[in-house]
């Protein structure tokens, strides 16, 4: 819609990249399946989206033979707990004369050894400022925030109250988080399906199981709150484009998203909300309407804001 009102054809949507990593079975911290392989990809990802199968299906093997979600869960998170414990123990004591920020991040290991040895991931410590900051680059896997995809039947999707309670008495068992996870729920095969699609048949589709989006759709918007992330809209005749940005970004941050040197020299913003600019088609109409918001550097930008950077020499 925003291209269509500026009249370009060249789209860059905002982009969140997911990487299907398998092969993390009961014992991968010592080796099997994929082992250290596929513990050393997780560590290089933001979040953790955990696919989790809920459905029953005799003719879809399951590595344990019977389909149990609160045992797959605790399996794969006393797998991550025990790969952090390794990296914990790798790390050496300070000797001799060294700094304070040395000695603060021994400190943030220690606890973090004895936290984790008594079974509980490293996400429910509470660190000092100073702790959290030291121990950030150990990469600990049990750190990242997580997102509990379950794959479901379309039966278990058709009554929606009775899954919903199901996954809610699930999550309550976990103890690996100091609130409530990310979660969402989907059916793969359907997903598959409705992907062939035209978009007005997807939504009739959807309806059915009483479904708004795709699964991936929601997915990404989960994703995006987990990581407290944003979107803001830049448009004009080379290009229509959503940037990503950290929520509680300022005006001059958000424009050095688009160039390093825009933050420097900027010297305000023009804002108009999505919805706004939408209908009333660009730019002169909304300032003729009053839409436009003139913003200067404490302004905190906001989701769907449409922007023009006004950037100095």
């Amino acid at each position: 819609m925003l291209a269509k009102v500026v009249n370009t054809q060249k789209i860059v949507p905002a982009v969140v990249e997911f990487y299907d990593i398998a092969g993390l079975v009961k014992g991968a911290a010592d080796g099997e399946g994929l082992g250290n392989k596929f513990l050393s990809h997780i560590r290089e990802v933001a979040a953790i989206a955990h696919v989790v199968r809920l459905f029953e299906d005799g003719d879809v093997i399951h590595v344990q033979d019977t389909v149990d979600a609160l045992r797959d869960i605790q399996t794969i998170e006393t797998e991550l707990i025990f790969a952090d414990l390794a990296t914990l123990f790798k790390q050496k004591e300070p000797k001799g004369k060294f700094s304070k920020e040395e000695g603060i991040r021994f400190d943030a290991i220690v606890k973090l050894k004895n936290h984790l040895n008594e079974g509980n991931s490293a996400r429910t410590l509470r660190l000092t400022d100073d702790e959290a900051i030291q121990a950030k680059d150990l990469h600990l896997l049990t750190m990242k925030p997580e997102i509990f995809v379950f794959n479901v039947s379309e039966e278990q999707l058709s009554k929606q109250d009775e899954l919903r309670a199901k996954i809610d008495t699930i999550l309550k068992e976990l103890t690996h988080f100091n609130e409530k996870p990310s979660m969402l729920f989907l059916n793969a095969k359907l997903e598959n399906d409705v992907l062939a699609f035209e978009e007005s048949d997807q939504k009739e589709y959807l309806n059915q199981y009483h479904l708004e989006e795709t699964g991936l759709n929601r997915l990404i918007k989960t994703a995006y709150e987990t990581l407290g992330l944003m979107s803001f809209l830049t448009g004009g005749e080379l290009e229509a484009r959503a940037w990503t940005i950290p929520i509680n970004t300022f005006a001059p941050q958000a424009a050095g998203t688009i160039h390093t040197d825009f933050e420097k020299k900027f010297i305000k913003a023009d804002i108009v909300q999505f919805e706004d600019f939408i209908a009333l088609g660009g730019w002169s109409k909304a300032r003729e309407q009053g839409k436009v918001q003139i913003v200067g550097r404490d302004y905190v930008m906001k989701e769907g804001d449409v922007v023009e950077f006004k950037i100095g020499q």
